[in-house]
């Protein structure tokens, strides 16, 4: 009776799971799905699942209309350079709120924290004075650093849980045999917190991947990245769907196949010590 009910229980849980999964993949599937259609197929109405002409054209023509390996470019260079600078700040913050903790350690990650409640247009308008007055405006490097202020406070508090994992006794020890700060968070610390920090750097550079207000109001065209690629195809005309979801899916394969190769490192990472 015992086995009948786990295993009841088992299926419905997995039941659900994949119910969930699906759910949550539908809005990508049928972006996909969209592509391949005709801008009339893509508004018909009851709306086409599988039985419509599959075409390349709406690829063709926006290959033909927008430089989509530039924009890639800007991605990846502002995604990496802000996941970077982000973890080069962050590793020395984490390390000595985590180990050398004051009476003010938890009211300040309290507040790195409640910054991000904060609406980012709430601050635009400041952040685009000074970007114009110290020329970062439309620049790769000025994004790189907005990115990664912003994504900061994340970064920090998962770093800091990862750390607390680590028993300080290791360090300490490692103190003891002469190494110096530089070498105990390199070689001692830093290896011990490899999947914690992978998966931060994996989190952090989907999530800068994926940033779109900033970008779109930060840039116009020389450090535009995919989601300027995407808003460019909403005109006052109107919207295009099939083209717009062929930019879409252009724009999502690449952090796509990422996740998709680097999901245990995450899910490991993820169940180090950040997700309690």
């Amino acid at each position: 009776m015992a086995r009948a009910v786990s295993f009841n229980r088992k299926t419905v849980n997995t039941a659900l799971a994949w119910a969930i999964g699906l759910l949550i993949f539908f809005p990508i599937l049928w972006t996909i799905l969209t592509s391949f259609k005709t801008e009339g197929q893509a508004i018909a109405d009851p709306p086409i699942f599988l039985m419509f002409d599959w075409t390349l054209e709406n690829y063709a023509i926006v290959q033909e209309r927008s430089d989509y390996l530039k924009f890639l470019t800007n991605s990846v260079i502002i995604a990496g350079g802000s996941t970077l600078l982000g973890i080069l700040v962050a590793v020395p913050a984490a390390w000595s709120m985590a180990f050398v903790p004051s009476k003010r350690t938890k009211d300040i990650l309290l507040w790195m924290l409640s910054t991000k409640m904060l609406p980012a247009v709430g601050v635009l308008y400041p952040i685009y004075l000074i970007f114009i007055e110290l020329g970062l405006l439309d620049t790769k490097i000025g994004l790189v650093v907005v990115l990664m202020l912003i994504n900061l406070p994340i970064i920090v508090w998962m770093l800091y849980t990862y750390f607390k994992e680590i028993p300080s006794e290791i360090l300490e020890a490692a103190r003891m045999d002469g190494a110096s700060l530089r070498s105990e968070i390199l070689y001692v610390l830093t290896p011990m917190a490899i999947p914690g920090i992978a998966s931060t750097i994996l989190l952090n550079f989907i999530l800068a991947w994926n940033e779109a207000f900033w970008t779109l109001n930060l840039t116009a065209a020389q450090a535009a990245p995919l989601t300027a690629f995407i808003a460019s195809y909403s005109s006052p005309e109107g919207l295009f769907y099939a083209k717009l979801s062929a930019a879409s899916t252009m724009a999502i394969a690449p952090i796509l196949v990422l996740g998709w190769f680097s999901q245990k490192q995450l899910v490991r990472g993820l169940t180090f010590g950040a997700v309690k």
